[in-house]
């Protein structure tokens, strides 16, 4: 009986031996799992990997306004006829295209005034100080020229295509012609004869005919 007991009393020694050893190596396993776990998902992935999935997501993207085919042939025409860089050229003549879009005006007229007052020279100077592509006066329109800058948008062929253009249209608007409104726009309200109006819109009549006949001309060049 003595050594039966004594088997009993060591064979509980040892299961309680094993069970605290389970306890300690589970407790270990537990707190070196912690120490492995990452502070966010990004630690799972090394630096070069994050990079390239950066670069899988989707950028805000804006589609070009598709240009009317019209530009590119008044594009060449008046970069021929008024001795200017293609680029200024397509540079006025998108701004005319989009002012007028804004403001409700035919693009051909704004650049038939364009045509009659600079030739297209950015920089041109009237003796009454008119200045730019649609030759502005400054002094007459500083609360439109302050909306734009002030007088330095004269100079930036974009902003004084605006000007002239949101001009034209008031003017078209007030006088209740179109052939008065140009006459008003040159200062020239009272001439009876209409001289600049008939003289803006032959030029207009011209720009017309350049773009209709763009095709024909293609087709020649083709031959």
């Amino acid at each position: 009986m003595a050594a039966t007991e004594d088997d009993r009393l060591l064979r509980r020694g040892y299961a309680l031996i094993r069970t605290r050893r389970s306890t300690a190596v589970a407790l270990a396993a537990v707190m070196a799992a912690a120490l492995f776990v990452p502070a966010s998902d990004q630690a799972y992935a090394p630096e070069a990997t994050r990079v390239a999935l950066d670069s899988c997501v989707p950028q805000e993207t804006f589609a070009a306004e598709p240009r009317d085919p019209s530009q590119a042939v008044l594009v060449k025409y008046l970069s021929r006829r008024y001795l200017v860089a293609a680029e200024a050229t397509e540079r006025m003549v998108g701004a005319a295209y989009g002012a007028s879009r804004d403001l409700g005006l035919d693009p051909l007229l704004v650049l038939a005034v364009i045509s009659v007052e600079s030739r297209f020279n950015p920089i041109a100077e009237s003796v009454m100080g008119a200045r730019g592509l649609m030759q502005i006066i400054p002094k007459y329109h500083q609360a439109k020229l302050a909306q734009l800058g002030g007088d330095a948008a004269l100079w930036d062929p974009e902003s004084n295509i605006r000007l002239g253009a949101w001009i034209l249209q008031e003017y078209v608007h007030r006088t209740g012609t179109l052939e008065a409104g140009l006459q008003y726009y040159n200062g020239a309200f009272w001439d009876g004869t209409a001289q600049y109006a008939n003289k803006v819109m032959a030029e207009r009549a011209r720009l017309l005919d350049v773009v209709e006949s763009a095709p024909t001309l293609v087709a020649l060049q083709g031959s």
